[in-house]
């Protein structure tokens, strides 16, 4: 299971770095957002109910990283479906390897992308004069949890691509993507939110993955919080890849 899981996942890798088009909106869509949004939000930190934080700056870190891992699930799905499409997938599935690798490869491919984009926003943050309040140690837990979030949103593209079979239907759940993100509490605290939204917010995943992911870098050492979202992060990663195995084979007993 091992070797060709990890030579999988180095395929998705290289082919994700030779592939602009798909790499680069991981990136430079949440920065461009993250960079609007402090620029333009900043005085919301004076509102009544809004936590205490040394910038706006860093309170939207989380929400940049958490935006920047649920496109790069939708482009695992994207890539999972062009291999569908171009007949690569049939290859693997007659090949002498563990189904659950083809999913398991891709998904992990994910992951390794994840801790990628957690560094790059951690380095934009710091550049622009964010600051890390539970220091070196809260670097490597937003590391681990743009891990976590990355498999977890990796494992439902691939989950929507073995079930849509084509590209263009997994690039439509884009919408679907950022209407989830709005209603969390990734770019607000729930508090400020206007109901339904703030109920919605509350039981939200993604909410806990971003308030574990903010903890910190704007608070400090919260242990609850910080543990609440390993916990919806790893639910969610093994949520969707059992959903994606069972996917996987039951595209494979209709192709028999």
């Amino acid at each position: 299971m091992l070797r060709p899981t990890l030579a999988l996942m180095r395929r998705a890798l290289r082919n994700a770095f030779r592939r602009p088009q798909f790499l680069a909106p991981l990136v430079v869509f949440p920065s461009l957002f993250l960079a609007v949004n402090t620029g333009g939000l900043q005085a919301t930190t004076g509102l009544p109910g809004f936590p205490e934080v040394n910038s706006f700056l860093d309170f939207q870190l989380a929400s940049a990283i958490c935006q920047s891992t649920m496109l790069g699930g939708v482009s695992a799905g994207i890539a999972m479906a062009l291999d569908i499409e171009a007949g690569f997938f049939d290859r693997l599935v007659v090949s002498p390897i563990p189904r659950t690798a083809v999913v398991l490869g891709r998904v992990g491919a994910a992951g390794v992308l994840g801790a990628l984009q957690a560094v790059w926003f951690l380095a934009i943050g710091f550049i622009f004069g964010a600051e890390m309040a539970a220091g070196v140690g809260g670097v490597l837990v937003v590391i681990a949890l743009g891990v976590i979030s990355a498999l977890a949103f990796g494992s439902f593209g691939v989950l929507i691509a073995l079930r849509a079979k084509n590209a263009s239907t997994v690039q439509g759940i884009f919408p679907l993507v950022i209407v989830g993100l709005f209603l969390s509490s990734a770019f607000f605290p729930a508090d400020l939110l206007s109901s339904p939204a703030d109920v919605i917010a509350e039981y939200n995943p993604i909410s806990y993955l971003a308030e574990g992911l903010r903890e910190p870098i704007a608070f400090g050492w919260d242990a609850q919080v910080i543990v609440e979202g390993f916990v919806a992060g790893i639910a969610l990663a093994g949520i969707g890849t059992s959903l994606a195995i069972s996917a996987l084979r039951g595209r494979l007993r209709a192709a028999r």
